[in-house]
């Protein structure tokens, strides 16, 4: 029957609004990852002139990355990897990712990473910096303010923390950044 299909493994947008069908979703981490708000949206949270800021992972030894991982049926598979490589367009590359559950063993699982060679990267700042581009983006999906403070909010409903986004978030929030 051959090997069984990985799991997508989300840990920003994704948790939230996956937009694809799966069979199953479920709270996980995986190892040897720091989420970050280092890539540049030039589309969905900003323009080309005005890039928005999303998460990317960081390789960051011992650190562990909450998210939700998705199980996706046979069928659906294709569909759905054309699917999230075009949402993932800007810079973003599969990856594959051991996905760790609370209670359950460890899965193949596939993730997106933007890599910093790609032409988007903006790559570390300090949150300030960050919160103040992520109050004047705004692309197609929305605006900028929008995704960092629904992400706080899903990592917070997930029991995660992560200090980066929680600092982006509050700075943003302090900032007067609207959704």
């Amino acid at each position: 029957m051959g090997e069984p299909l990985p799991w997508i493994f989300g840990y920003g947008s994704l948790i939230w609004r996956p937009a694809f069908a799966f069979e199953e979703r479920r709270p996980a981490r995986i190892p040897d990852y720091a989420r970050r708000f280092w890539q540049g949206s030039p589309d969905h949270r900003g323009t080309r002139a005005a890039p928005g800021r999303v998460v990317t992972l960081a390789a960051e030894a011992g650190a562990w990355c909450g998210g939700m991982a998705y199980r996706v049926s046979a069928p659906a598979w294709d569909a759905v990897l054309a699917q999230l490589d075009d949402r993932e367009s800007g810079g973003f590359e599969r990856v594959g990712v051991p996905v760790v559950f609370d209670d359950a063993p460890a899965v193949a699982g596939l993730t997106y990473v933007a890599p910093e060679a790609n032409g988007n990267f903006l790559g570390p700042a300090e949150p300030e910096e960050i919160a103040t581009q992520v109050c004047r983006s705004r692309g197609m999906s929305g605006t900028n303010t929008e995704y960092v403070l629904r992400l706080a909010e899903a990592l917070r409903d997930l029991g995660e923390r992560d200090a980066h986004v929680e600092t982006v978030a509050a700075l943003v929030e302090r900032y007067g950044g609207t959704s």
